[in-house]
C-alpha cells in the first residue's frame, strides 16, 4: 500500500490536532488537591441558598471586590446553578458572574466542579462546615483557591480566627488569605 506524501502530512495533522484538543481537554480536568479531603454526608438542599464571602486568597477575577457573595441553587438535574456577585470598590459599580457546579462523583460529598466560562471548570471543595450549615471552608482545585463563607455578613473576630488556624491545618497560606469587607 502507497500513501501519498500529502495523506500523510494530513494524517499527521489530524493526530496533532486531536493530541493538542486532549491535552487542552485534560488541562481543563478537575481533581481533588492531594491531601484534601472533602466533607462527606454533604446535603446540597442544606448548602442552597446565600452565602457571604468573609476571606479569601486573592486572585484577579476578585480583585478588588467587596461585599462578596454567592448564591446557590439546585438544579432539576442534579446540577447546582451560582451567582456570585461583589462590589467593585475601584470602578464603584457591582459585578455579577453566573456559573454552573456539578459533582465529581456522589453528592454526599463536597467535590464539585465550577465553571463560569464555558467547558474551563475548577473546583469547588467543601473542607469545613459546620453541623448547621453556618460557616464553610472551601478549598478550590489547588491550595492557591480558599475562601471563608458564611451565611451572615460577619463574625465574631474569634471564631473568623479558629476558622483560619483551621484552614491552616488544611495547609492554607494564611499570609496570602485577605479578609473581604461585607
Amino acid at each position: 500500500m502507497h500513501i501519498s506524501r500529502s495523506s500523510f502530512i494530513r494524517a499527521a495533522a489530524l493526530a496533532a490536532a486531536l493530541a493538542g484538543a486532549q491535552a487542552l481537554l485534560s488541562g481543563c480536568a478537575v481533581h481533588v488537591p492531594h491531601g484534601v479531603k472533602p466533607v462527606t454526608g454533604f446535603d446540597a438542599k442544606r448548602y442552597m441558598g446565600t452565602w457571604y464571602e468573609l476571606a479569601r486568597i486573592d486572585h484577579s477575577f476578585e480583585k478588588d471586590l467587596t461585599q462578596v457573595s454567592a448564591r446557590y441553587s439546585l438544579n432539576e438535574d442534579g446540577s447546582v446553578s451560582v451567582l456570585n456577585r461583589g462590589f467593585d470598590s475601584v470602578r464603584k459599580e457591582w459585578r455579577e458572574a453566573e456559573g454552573k457546579a456539578r459533582f465529581l462523583g456522589p453528592t454526599d460529598v463536597a467535590a464539585l466542579k465550577v465553571s463560569f466560562f464555558g467547558p474551563f471548570y475548577g473546583g469547588y471543595n467543601v473542607v469545613s462546615l459546620d453541623e448547621d450549615y453556618q460557616t464553610s471552608l472551601v478549598i478550590g482545585g489547588s491550595m492557591d483557591y480558599f475562601w471563608i463563607l458564611s451565611r451572615h455578613k460577619s463574625m465574631p473576630e474569634q471564631q473568623l480566627d479558629l476558622l483560619l488556624q483551621k484552614a491552616r491545618s488544611f495547609g492554607v497560606d494564611l499570609e496570602r488569605v485577605t479578609k473581604v469587607a461585607q
